[in-house]
Order: C-alpha cells, then structure tokens, then sequence
C-alpha cells in the first residue's frame, strides 16, 4: 500500500514541478489538492500522525536522560580516578546500546503508524470500501 501512496504522490508532484500548462494549472491544482487536504477524513489523520508524534518523542529524550544520569553517576562514584573512569566507560557502552535500542523501537513505531495510516487513507478512498462492495 505505501508504494501506491508514494506512487501518486510522486506523479503529483512530478506534473505540477514539470508542468507546461503554467500558472493557472498549478493554481487548479493547488485549489483541488486544499479541498482534499482540508476534508474530514484526511484531518483526523493528521491528528493521528501528530497525537503520535507528540508521544513518541517523549521516549526518546526521557531515555536518554536516564542515560546521562547513570554515566554522571558512574563518573562520580568512589574510588581511584582510573576505576571511576572505567565504571564511566563500561556505563556508557550500556547506555549506548539502550539508547540505540530505543531510537531503533521508535523508528519502527513511527514507521507502523504511518503504514497503519496509508492502509486507513487507502481503505477509505478505495471505491466500495466500507459498503460490502467487492
């Protein structure tokens, strides 16, 4: 589905960056591409996309934060000066690998949403979707 999306919107964008028809045209198709982006449907959408946004973003710094509190603590633990260094290094790498591990889960959430999305826009516009058409 999402290469259909990516399909009409690379044609879109295509026509109107190579049209010939000139300013009227792309004023013509800039008045039809508002009325569909304004519809019902597609706002409800939008407020998906950004409600997620909003929440994935949230994961990330706060994992990283953690992550920076450890490493201090570590740096700041007792002992001799090259063994503090030691536990700072070892915490870090752990660090890394937590934060790495989180950037990666939101990736992968960010991206589900956004073919969950593409599948309800297309199901949506799909001529007979929701009417027990075939």
């Amino acid at each position: 589905m999402k290469g259909k999306a990516g399909l009409v919107v690379g044609i879109a964008v295509g026509y109107v960056l190579g049209a010939r028809a000139g300013r009227e045209r792309y004023e013509q198709i800039k008045t039809q591409w508002l009325k569909v982006w304004n519809l019902d449907p597609v706002q409800e959408q939008v407020g998906k996309v950004k409600d997620f946004a909003k929440s994935s973003a949230m994961a990330l710094p706060s994992t990283l934060w953690d992550s920076a509190v450890k490493v201090a603590k570590s740096a700041s633990s007792k002992g001799t000066p090259g063994q503090r260094l030691d536990a700072a290094i070892t915490v870090t790498k752990d660090q890394a690998d937590d934060v790495q591990r989180a950037a990666k889960t939101s990736a992968k959430a960010a991206k589900d949403a956004v073919e969950d999305l593409v599948d309800d826009v297309t199901d949506d516009t799909t001529p007979g979707a929701g009417r027990g058409g075939a």
